[in-house]
């Protein structure tokens, strides 16, 4: 008997009982499409983070508040412990470490309520000097970013995305600038909109922040001394590791810091490449995370398998009987088994890729999120559904296989 007519009898065998079998391959359904749509989540983020690191260059190297081990942020009103960072720093950067250091840009993040009209929203707020634009790389769409007169002289003014455009107005279209909003009740007139960025990795909207002159910031709405950041462009990437190394002492003599070192120092400092590497090792750790989490329904679903094939051998009895004492072998008996298993494995594999394709595409609607499923997950799911079907349909078959004919054609 060959494999054609094993799949023919297969389906025979399987249409008998549309309801069970559909139950059965609803275990692999479900298993197959949440690893589909659990990986292409976390690949979707780990391109999109890639992405994001490469449109802001090679070159930038970031210095941050706190110790290595620290993740600063403080609360969303801007406030925070970690004052390590004033922008004294960032001058003293710009001045003494001209031969690797192009640009210097000074940063200080939080929110804030906005008000326009009758209207208002909370969003991020990033306060900067102008390099922020070319170090970070931030294109601005509709008007301009502000100038140098206007962080001296701590200017209420402001540069928009386009969420906070539509949260305020209705239309994201609308133009805003020559217009006056409410930061924290303090008036400030917009002077330019930003280009679209999109979602982040995580769903996180980009297009949803405020930037303003980083005086203003700390001295009008955050009411502080400190920064959360430097960002600095280096000259080339070449000289990434020698003004990182410059950086640290810098820092640590500035700050007056005592070894050990680096336990006891109060900033840190990252290039693109290490935080890119870093954001790649979490998505990839998320990655395994999530498609080890949808593994154990496909397990759950090769158990079902395994029951449902145990039942139909029990049912089948006799017709293993009467196959066998017409010549039928055990082997014959064993690959008949082995693929209903298979075929019920791989269609529902199949239709899991289907459901599992079509959750990223409502999950990636709804919440903005980025994913991608890519072909190699497709194999590797059909492969993968098929090798589950044949680890648990072998000892339903094996069971089936050695059935003494005599006991099985007197089985009632």
């Amino acid at each position: 008997m060959g494999v054609w007519e094993s799949i023919r009898i297969a389906l025979r065998a399987l249409r008998t009982n549309k309801m069970r079998t559909g139950l059965t391959m609803l275990g692999m359904v479900i298993g197959v499409g949440a690893v589909i749509a659990m990986v292409a989540l976390g690949q979707g983020a780990a391109k999109r983070i890639r992405e994001q690191f490469e449109s802001m260059g090679t070159n930038l190297v970031v210095l941050r508040a706190g110790p290595p081990r620290f993740r600063p942020g403080g609360p969303p009103a801007g406030g925070g412990s970690v004052r390590s960072l004033v922008p004294a720093d960032a001058r003293v950067i710009e001045r003494k470490l001209k031969e690797t250091v192009a640009m210097v840009a000074q940063v200080c993040m939080g929110s804030a309520e906005l008000k326009l009209g009758n209207k208002t929203w909370t969003t991020s707020i990033i306060g900067a000097t102008p390099e922020y634009e070319v170090v970070a790389k931030m294109g601005v769409e509709v008007g301009r970013f502000h100038n140098a007169q206007e962080e001296k002289g701590r200017a209420r003014v402001a540069v928009v995305g386009r969420t906070v455009i539509e949260k305020l107005t209705g239309d994201r279209s609308n133009d805003l600038v020559g217009q006056y909003i409410l930061i924290r009740r303090t008036r400030f007139r917009v002077i330019g909109i930003l280009k679209e960025r999109g979602a982040g990795a995580f769903g996180q909207d980009q297009d949803d922040l405020v930037i303003i002159p980083c005086s203003t910031a700390m001295r009008r709405v955050f009411n502080r001394t400190f920064l959360n950041e430097i960002d600095i462009m280096c000259r080339t990437q070449k000289d990434i590791p020698l003004a990182m190394e410059q950086l640290t002492t810098l820092m640590r003599q500035r700050h007056k810091l005592r070894p050990p070192f680096p336990d006891n120092d109060d900033f840190h400092v990252r290039s693109q490449s290490q935080i890119l590497e870093a954001s790649a090792q979490s998505s990839q750790t998320m990655t395994a995370l999530l498609g080890g989490i949808a593994l154990v329904s496909l397990i759950v679903g090769g158990i079902g398998i395994m029951n449902i094939m145990l039942v139909s051998v029990t049912e089948r009895t006799r017709e293993i009987g009467i196959r066998k004492a017409v010549g039928a072998t055990s082997r014959h008996i064993l690959t008949q088994f082995i693929v209903e298993a298979l075929v019920i494995s791989v269609i529902g594999g199949l239709l899991g890729i289907g459901l599992g394709a079509g959750g990223v595409k409502i999950i990636t609607h709804m919440l903005q999120w980025s994913a991608i499923v890519e072909p190699s997950s497709v194999v590797l799911a059909v492969a993968v559904s098929a090798a589950v079907g044949m680890f648990f349909g072998i000892y339903p078959a094996y069971r089936a296989a050695k059935l003494n004919p005599i006991d099985a054609l007197r089985y009632e």
